[in-house]
């Protein structure tokens, strides 16, 4: 469906209306996403990169994804480029809302593909933790990262996960339930 407010791609929730008071209201993620995209295109534009922009909400969150070939530089290494591209992107919305943004960029499926990588990882280590009884610390990750293996472990009978230690080397152990 396309937003008739902007050029961009949305999603049917993402229409819906809503008060505007409310911090999480589709109305305000919406306009998250249509900033976001505005100031993206921009920026796609300043490096001449082709590429797509396509908006969503989900889970209470604006999801901004650029689609497109040959755009593995907005990515970096470890997707480190594209962690700084969100925070960037998220602080460019918050200085025209007045609200903290928690938008989340993906870039060319890269998240989706670390949230796959990531999911199997903690069901693995489940099974590991499961079977020996004994914790299992992660590789550090990033805020992202740690909350998709959280989540994964939370959906895990048996386990719990919790973080530890200090950016950029915070991790997430996973223990046996007690």
């Amino acid at each position: 469906m396309t937003d008739t407010a902007s050029p961009h791609t949305a999603s049917p929730t993402a229409a819906s209306p809503a008060a505007a008071e409310d911090k999480d209201a589709p109305s305000l993620l919406v306009q998250e996403g249509d900033i976001a995209a505005d100031y993206l295109e921009r920026l796609l534009d300043i490096v001449d990169y082709d590429g797509d922009i396509d908006l969503d909400v989900e889970n209470g969150r604006a999801m901004v994804a650029i689609v497109g070939s040959d755009l593995q530089p907005l990515i970096g290494p470890a997707g480190a480029t594209l962690d700084a591209l969100q925070e960037l992107t998220r602080l460019a919305v918050q200085q025209q809302t007045g609200v903290r943004s928690r938008l989340m960029l993906d870039v060319s499926g890269h998240r989706r593909a670390r949230r796959n990588e990531l999911t199997a990882l903690a069901k693995q280590t489940a099974e590991e933790v499961l079977s020996s009884g004994e914790p299992v610390r992660l590789t550090p990750m990033n805020p992202f990262e740690r909350k998709v293996v959280h989540d994964a472990i939370s959906a895990t009978e048996g386990v719990v996960s919790e973080s530890e230690g200090e950016e950029p080397n915070r991790r997430v152990v996973v223990l046996p339930a007690t």
